[in-house]
């Protein structure tokens, strides 16, 4: 498969994404302004937008805020707050992004608010009968997707597991496409497009996947349970109230939101 217009998508794809984050903000911007309230820019990974909206939309009632969600990939998401150099919060899908960019200087004070884990997801029922082994990607009875490692988190993390077991450019050869992030992989197994995919697990639990996708879970030492880390942008312009967001969200109410939404909550031990 090649790569170059999966490039050229996701260059597209951040210039739109920068365009939407500033018709966001000025949309956003002009009637906070007119009703006298702050507000907070979230770039969210796709998979933690369910969660941190449901986080969110208590928090503003608590605190008489508007947060705005910017979502995507991750890597995507830091590209884009980096080019506009405008938000206050990012909350990527793995801890190695913010490994990644810490030497740029944009990633401040962070808290652990969950952790993300990669599963085997299939169609309810598991008609295929796939097995929990990322080798089975590699059947030739199976249409397979995983997540592309240049634009989120999920293929990143996919990338990661099937390089341990040596397989990762076969899987790429084999599968009918790489999805730009975990909702792409969603969709495109409940539409019957694939019959197999590598995703978070807590997917598996949304409510409109819950009752047509299957999790198969995989061997905790090849798939690692990975920290959620809700890092704050040091250009933040309301960096008190995003620490009160980031509190809110480490804190027992915004635990109990990301458990009821398939993930394993900061106290787990991984």
């Amino acid at each position: 498969m090649s790569c170059l217009p999966l490039l050229r998508l996701t260059q597209r794809f951040l210039l739109v994404l920068c365009t939407t984050i500033l018709g966001l903000l000025l949309g956003a911007g002009a009637a906070m302004a007119e009703a006298g309230k702050s507000e907070l820019l979230l770039y969210c990974g796709i998979t933690m937008v369910r969660p941190i909206t449901e986080i969110a939309q208590a928090f503003e009632k608590r605190e008489s805020v508007k947060v705005t969600l910017a979502q995507g990939g991750s890597e995507d998401l830091y590209q884009a707050a980096r080019k506009s150099g405008v938000g206050d919060l990012y909350l990527p899908g793995e801890p190695s992004y913010r490994e990644k960019h810490l030497p740029e200087g944009l990633l401040g004070e962070f808290q652990l608010v969950g952790y993300n884990q990669l599963a085997i997801i299939v169609a309810k029922g598991n008609p295929k009968k796939v097995k929990a082994d990322p080798r089975e990607l590699l059947r030739k009875d199976l249409t397979a997707s995983i997540g592309n490692a240049t634009s989120g988190s999920v293929g990143k993390e996919s990338k990661d597991v099937l390089d341990q077991l040596k397989i990762y450019h076969a899987v790429v050869s084999a599968v009918a496409f790489l999805a730009p992030d975990s909702r792409g992989l969603s969709t495109a197994l409940k539409k019957g497009e694939v019959d197999v995919v590598l995703n978070w697990r807590a997917t598996g639990f949304f409510a409109d996947n819950v009752d047509k996708l299957e999790v198969i879970d995989l061997d905790p030492k090849l798939a690692r349970p990975q920290a959620l880390l809700l890092n704050l942008l040091t250009f933040s312009r309301h960096k008190e109230l995003a620490r009160r967001f980031i509190a809110f969200a480490a804190g027992e109410e915004g635990q109990a939101i990301f458990r009821k939404h398939g993930f394993l909550d900061n106290r787990s031990r991984p």
